[in-house]
């Protein structure tokens, strides 16, 4: 009786596999681009197109936000609240925050569907577009323009012994993963073009994290990190670390700070709803503020524009948006214990 009663649930497992792989089916297009074949960019902007067949377009009840998990995810539950709760008034919908533990989380849950907001950080925003259908659409900013970051290299403020990027030679530096910009690509790029090559002229720790970067070396258990300058900054504002800690030996050019996105696969009017909610939106005054207190609004960016650098520098360090890149396999690894 038991084994007659297995077979219609193994063939609803089956039927459930099949209309899973049939949703996640190539459309025809005639130019995807870079793009994974799961998308398609007939307009050539370098983002995904929305599904040519209706009944593919998502308008869910309930819309999922992440944002980048460059510390603790649960840090930036609190902040974002304000900005969630305008985001149902504008668009109808009930909002729930996510936190992904790394940044293969958080783009294989907008692969995957699962994930319909999310602020990706700046050098895993061209593996979300070509892998998981994002839709970079704004970044934090003021009526000047989008903001931006630096990367920095930070050692300790006692540490007489490091105080240039040729100090680095020899030692063990802290990079966050192999696909953040701030915290490993640019770094490649800028080192190995002032002479130090990082992983030939010294050790690379990987340690998932900013702030896993940032404790290591006021902890002592790096002799330096490359990190955002903005991360640094948040941490010190919330007194987790003092500025006093560290110093500062390396300052890079300005970069384009986290990218907010949608998934491409939301219904256009939701789409435009949501940008709507982002864009009339106030930081100051709001729950933001407390994090990030010199922006002011939402700015409208093209990922054409300002990710052209970004790109530039990871295509010239050899990296390939695909599932089956060295990039996107190891961030995809936890941490090792100590890293």
């Amino acid at each position: 009786m038991r084994a007659a009663t297995r077979v219609p649930w193994l063939m609803l497992v089956l039927v459930l596999l099949v209309a899973q792989s049939a949703a996640l089916a190539a459309e025809p297009c005639a130019d995807r681009g870079k793009l994974d074949v799961l998308y398609c960019d007939e307009d050539r902007d370098l983002v995904a197109d929305p599904p040519k067949d209706p009944k593919r377009l998502v308008n869910p009840d309930t819309l999922i936000f992440a944002y980048v998990p460059v510390e603790d995810p649960a840090v930036y539950a609190t902040p974002f609240s304000d900005l969630l709760r305008h985001v149902e008034k504008v668009t109808g919908k009930k909002t729930q925050y996510f936190g992904p533990q790394n940044y293969a989380a958080q783009i294989e849950a907008m692969r995957s569907g699962r994930l319909h907001i999310s602020g990706f950080s700046t050098g895993s925003v061209p593996f979300a577009v070509n892998l998981a259908g994002a839709v970079p659409f704004a970044v934090m900013g003021d009526d000047k323009g989008g903001a931006g970051y630096h990367v920095i290299v930070i050692a300790q403020a006692k540490n007489d012994r490091i105080n240039s990027v040729a100090d680095l030679k020899g030692k063990r530096v802290a990079h966050v993963s192999q696909t953040s910009n701030s915290g490993h690509q640019a770094p490649v790029y800028f080192f190995s073009r002032l002479g130090v090559v990082p992983g030939r002229d010294y050790e690379i720790a990987f340690t998932g994290k900013h702030d896993n970067s940032i404790f290591g070396v006021v902890n002592g258990d790096y002799d330096a990190a490359a990190v955002a300058n903005t991360v640094l900054e948040r941490m010190v504002n919330r007194g987790v670390v003092k500025k006093t800690d560290t110093k500062v030996i390396y300052t890079s050019a300005l970069f384009p700070v986290a990218g907010y996105s949608y998934a491409h696969s939301l219904d256009p009017k939701l789409a435009e709803k949501i940008k709507e909610a982002f864009f009339t939106f106030q930081i100051q005054g709001s729950s933001l503020a407390k994090e990030w207190k010199t922006y002011t609004r939402f700015v409208p960016i093209s990922y054409r524009k300002e990710w052209e650098a970004v790109v530039g520098i990871q295509e010239a360090n050899g990296v390939a948006y695909t599932k089956e890149s060295p990039e996107y396999k190891a961030f995809q690894k936890p941490p090792k214990k100590g890293e």
